[in-house]
């Protein structure tokens, strides 16, 4: 059996190294855009952006740590800060006894109302509108794959 390493061609490292660094640049610049323009961070707007995209803006605090990718202590303490914040509140839940809700405030709506088409503004002006058509259903796929695999696994 061959243990060596399967090394990247030229191309292949090209094209590794151009998403890593995409990646970096584009997160960075879309965080200081995101506090510029409302004040959030990037995990504020990834909590209350999936809480106004829930029935009645609300969800099971495990429900969202599981859809962030984030682990219930990390969401848990992220939550209480924006507690203190006005933007949501915690609720216990009432079919089982076990577990809390998170639910948006009226506070917590109006912020993601305000943030998300800044957001977006921004996602278009340093990524989406520099591609075509083509190179953004290419992108899309290749996400689209990776993620699978990354699922399965």
């Amino acid at each position: 059996m061959n243990h060596d390493p399967r090394w990247l061609t030229e191309r292949e490292q090209r094209a590794w190294q151009a998403y890593r660094r995409m990646f970096l640049l584009l997160n960075a610049q879309l965080s200081r855009d995101l506090g510029k323009d409302s004040g959030l961070s990037e995990p504020d707007y990834d909590v209350l952006s999936n809480l106004s995209g829930s029935p009645d803006h609300r969800r099971r605090i495990s429900e969202l740590a599981d859809r962030m990718l984030w682990s219930r202590s990390r969401l848990s303490h992220h939550l209480a800060r924006m507690q203190q914040r006005g933007l949501v509140t915690r609720e216990e839940c009432a079919a089982d006894g076990r577990g809390a809700i998170v639910a948006l405030t009226e506070e917590g709506l109006r912020t993601i109302e305000a943030a998300a088409p800044l957001h977006v503004a921004s996602v278009r002006r340093h990524f989406i509108d520099l591609l075509d058509a083509e190179q953004i259903e290419a992108f899309a796929g290749i996400g689209e794959k990776v993620v699978g695999r990354l699922i399965e696994e």
